[in-house]
């Protein structure tokens, strides 16, 4: 099939969804597609936090990179997700001992705080104040005693095995009137994280990048990567670029085009709402979530929420299909006024969703393509479950490495661990009957 064919074959995007994100960050420059014949040592495709963490770490290392967003800059995850910086994995450390050692798990929580401290770095290396980045932590709160029971015992492990006394058991008490819900018997408050405005993030990254000359190029779907002589061929609608390396960071878009086709059979895509409430009146913005931290719970379908100048943000997963589903956010609604029923008569005034990329191991992954046509000249990152911010921004660094004939120690990250999803046609059906057994087992306490 040829470019012109391939493009016309690719249905239309949706602009970005109408999110409190993209009514509160800065207005972004419009940005030309790429067109004609064009040359790049490298090509980044995508541009989210990944994508644009690679340029600036290649850019750093004096690499000339042109990164490619189908779309524009944080339409995908980046510009869509609660703003947590984290750098908690889906498999927790202990678990990782359990599986893989304890040298391993200290590893990977390593690079957990490498990740939190790559978002403060690009920030201040930017300068980027719409990233609104606010230290305070997060606080995981119990729904019952044997949830708290094992938050007590995971802050055991990670003062003893690694060392790691950033957290902090609260009572219930406490957890009440920091949140203003009664709804919890305790937490765990881990000091080591933060929020921030994750379009404001993307969009100021993007134009710092500018700044130092890196040319990002938007409405540009990548549609084939192909070996070109010594090098590879990225084509687009308009252009055919010529490069020495590509990176492919589309992560749970990955199936935009037939460009990331290796990477959409790995990831499950699941979709992620959110609802952000109209200002509280004062009374209820001084008696609810008071420290403006992140906070989530501990059930398996896990909701989480923070405030955000006054409104209610809260979010979690259990959405289905390609497009917004009103259960879903009505779903969330209602799971709010549960915890808060003094939210029952404010207005919800934004509610957006988007995709999640899962892997069957829970982890991300990153690294370069070894075997094949592409000889080592292709490398991916993705697969972040949920937790992407701090650890996206961070795998730009890896990526940089791993194209510059480095082989950074990534730990349980290696690419080769990403195994494809087997029978992909049942991948919906099988996240449907997945999320119904946490549904059923938050029910009964378990």
């Amino acid at each position: 099939m040829t470019a012109a064919a391939l493009a016309r074959s690719i249905p239309d995007r949706p602009p970005s969804p109408a999110s409190l994100w993209a009514a509160t960050a800065p207005a972004a420059p419009r940005r030309p597609a790429a067109s004609g014949e064009l040359q790049a040592e490298v090509v980044v495709v995508g541009g989210g936090y990944s994508g644009l963490s690679t340029a600036h770490h290649l850019a750093e290392r004096g690499v000339e990179a042109l990164v490619l967003e189908a779309n524009e800059v944080g339409w995908g995850a980046s510009g869509r997700n609660g703003g947590v910086v984290s750098g908690k994995f889906r498999l927790g450390f202990a678990e990782m001992e359990r599986l893989h050692g304890l040298e391993t798990a200290r590893r990977m929580h390593a690079i957990g705080r490498e990740a939190v401290e790559a978002v403060e770095a690009l920030i201040a290396r930017y300068g980027i104040a719409a990233a609104r980045l606010q230290a305070n932590g997060n606080l995981r709160c119990a729904h019952n005693a044997r949830q708290l029971g094992l938050l007590a015992a995971e802050a055991d492990w990670l003062a003893g095995r690694l060392g790691d006394r950033s957290y902090e058991l609260l009572p219930a008490g406490t957890i009440a009137e920091e949140t203003g819900s009664a709804g919890f018997v305790g937490g765990l408050l881990g000091h080591h994280a933060a929020t921030l405005h994750p379009l404001g993030y993307a969009r100021g990254l993007a134009a710092g990048l500018e700044r130092r000359g890196v040319r990002i190029r938007e409405a540009t779907p990548a549609l084939r990567v192909r070996r070109d002589g010594a090098g590879l061929l990225v084509e687009t609608p308009e252009a055919a670029i010529r490069a020495g390396k590509v990176v492919l960071a589309t992560n749970a878009y990955s199936d935009l085009t037939p460009a990331s086709d290796r990477l959409r059979r790995s990831l499950v895509p699941f979709r992620s709402a959110i609802i952000a409430t109209a200002p509280l009146p004062p009374a209820l913005d001084a008696g609810l979530l008071a420290r403006e931290r992140s906070y989530s719970e501990t059930r398996r379908m896990m909701r989480w929420f923070r405030k955000v100048e006054g409104r209610i943000v809260f979010g979690g997963r259990g959405a289905f299909g390609k497009t917004d589903s009103e259960a879903a956010f009505e779903g969330l609604r209602r799971a709010m006024v549960g915890l808060f029923p003094e939210l029952a008569d404010v207005r919800v005034a934004y509610r957006w969703s988007g995709l999640v990329g899962m892997t069957l191991d829970k982890l991300p992954h990153v690294g370069r393509l070894e075997a094949g046509p592409f000889e080592g000249r292709l490398a991916f990152a993705a697969g972040f479950n949920g937790a992407g911010v701090a650890l996206s921004s961070l795998i730009g660094r890896y990526l940089a490495a791993f194209l510059c004939g480095e082989t950074p120690e990534v730990a349980l990250l290696d690419a080769a661990r990403l195994r494809p999803i087997p029978c992909p046609a049942l991948r919906e059906p099988a996240v449907r009957l997945t999320a119904g057994l946490y549904q059923f087992l938050d029910f009964i306490g378990r």
